[in-house]
């Protein structure tokens, strides 16, 4: 059994500021890479921005020089400083881990999403 628990979504003025985290726990015996995704009724899911084991990073061109992913490997958690928003920012933000359970499977997972408003 694993879950990933998601924090930090919330509403607020453009221009604002919001820090996401993601904690992962249950069976894992070692986390590879965590993303972070959205989706809004107007698009498909699309990766905002990834991470990888070694700490390499990757985002999408729309949020690149305003959003930061970062991660503490002890803690199982990935977290997303997210700056300078926009209302077009705003979306159900997921969180989605690949990993290695303790039955020795390789196995991806996703949070519940958290709600990020970005309104005037």
């Amino acid at each position: 059994q694993v879950q990933l628990v998601e924090s930090g979504g919330g509403l607020l003025q453009p221009g604002g500021s919001l820090r996401l985290s993601c904690a992962a726990s249950g069976s894992i015996f070692a986390i590879n890479a965590m993303r972070w995704y959205r989706q809004t009724p107007r698009k498909q899911r699309e990766l905002v921005a990834g991470i990888s084991g070694a700490g390499s990073t990757n985002y999408a061109d729309s949020v690149e020089g305003r959003f930061t992913i970062s991660r503490d490997s002890a803690k199982n958690t990935v977290y997303l400083q997210m700056n300078g928003l926009k209302t077009e920012d705003t979306a159900v933000y997921y969180c989605n881990a690949q990993m290695v359970t303790r039955d020795w499977r390789f196995s991806e997972y996703w949070g519940q999403g958290t709600q990020v408003t970005v309104s005037s």
